[in-house]
């Protein structure tokens, strides 16, 4: 097959990139692939160190005032598409969604679309997409659900779970694992160490565990501190954290390259987001390093595994119900550590990115076979 991925993010792109960097370096042994990306994005950045795969520099301006820099970028990735002419185009936002329809070929390829995100499907552009979308993946069931509330029901739909990279994302040796909480404890080690490298935006629910801390007798919030890496929060978030009295206990270690040392320490992690997730890459990559892991019964999270066994459910945004969950933590300590290996042979079983690739390339052939 020859494939297109498509991704509009002129940043770091988040789970886009990750999503896309896996497929492309994995299929690219199998068949020809090529990524259309900004210049300048970690995508494209990244796609050109795999073997094999072809990058173009592709823009994918948005919005109105933006018509002309859209007009030269619809006439790049036309002739392009012409030129190359792709069994499969993989699109992944409405961004790029929008602008490969508008530069399609009289004869074009078979156009899937994956759902990252929890946010609405509706109105007329949406529509219109999804006339001319061949295949929908979801990555979750939950996202499947939805979809099938819009205009993409009448479109092939399947869910395809993400997968993590568990051969990068493993349990450390205990005594590497022992001297990365020695960096975080401030020496103190009864302290319980919560973490979580899914970032620091809003949405992911890190200020409802700041809140949550607050509202636990001091001796008990004392004995944990908090571990968030990603872009350093806004100043007001800071000033709530201040006001708390929880500056010492929640530590902002800012945008790690490798997050794993910081995930090697923790006791267990945390995803607890309210808005925009869906089945999360840093909950499976924590799950992978044999971390169990408090999520909020939001979108696909839950998906992610078995209350109980190897994590905990909450409600979202319940400040209580997050801070009973914590005390429960403290609680049971002695029990973290079997969690993480449940939540280890979960991600064996079910995250790794083999079986995320053949399910994938799996939804390509019976689309091509079907057209």
């Amino acid at each position: 097959m020859k494939l297109l991925y498509t991704n509009f993010h002129t940043g770091d792109g988040g789970g886009h990139t990750t999503y896309i960097r896996a497929l492309a370096a994995a299929l690219a042994a199998r068949h020809e692939v090529h990524v259309a990306a900004p210049p300048g994005s970690r995508l494209n950045r990244e796609a050109r160190a795999l073997p094999g795969v072809f990058v173009i520099d592709q823009p994918f301006p948005n919005g109105l005032n933006k018509w002309k820099a859209r007009r030269r970028a619809r006439a790049r990735l036309a002739a392009y598409l012409r030129a190359q002419a792709f069994d499969v185009v993989h699109v992944n936002g409405s961004a790029d969604h929008r602008l490969v329809l508008s530069a399609m070929p009289a004869t074009r390829p078979a156009l899937v679309w994956t759902k990252h995100n929890s946010k609405p499907v509706r109105g007329l552009g949406a529509w219109l997409r999804a006339r001319r979308t061949d295949q929908v993946i979801a990555v979750c069931d939950y996202t499947r659900r939805e979809l099938l509330h819009t205009a993409y029901r009448h479109c092939r739909l399947d869910t395809v779970y993400n997968g993590v990279d568990i051969e990068h994302w493993c349990p450390w040796p205990a005594e590497l694992a022992a001297a990365e909480r020695r960096r975080w404890n401030g020496g103190e080690d009864s302290v319980l160490l919560l973490g979580s490298n899914a970032g620091t935006a809003s949405y992911k629910g890190w200020m409802d565990l700041v809140e949550a801390l607050a509202l636990l007798p001091e001796a008990t919030r004392r004995q944990v501190r908090v571990l968030l890496a990603g872009v350093p929060p806004k100043a007001e978030e800071l000033a709530r954290v201040a006001e708390l009295g929880l500056s010492d206990q929640i530590v902002f270690p800012g945008v790690l390259s490798d997050p794993r040392p910081l995930v090697a320490a923790l006791d267990a992690g945390f995803v607890l987001s309210y808005d925009v997730e869906t089945i999360s890459f840093a909950c499976r990559e924590m799950m992978a390093m044999g971390k169990p892991m408090l999520l909020t019964d939001y979108a696909g999270l839950p998906e992610n595994l078995e209350s109980g066994v190897d994590g905990w459910l909450v409600p979202v945004r319940d400040r209580s119900a997050i801070a009973a969950a914590v005390a429960n933590l403290l609680a049971q300590r002695d029990a973290l550590p079997s969690m993480g290996a449940a939540a280890r042979r979960h991600a064996e079983r079910e995250f790794g990115l083999p079986l995320f690739v053949e399910r994938t390339e799996a939804v390509y052939e019976r689309l091509i076979a079907a057209r």
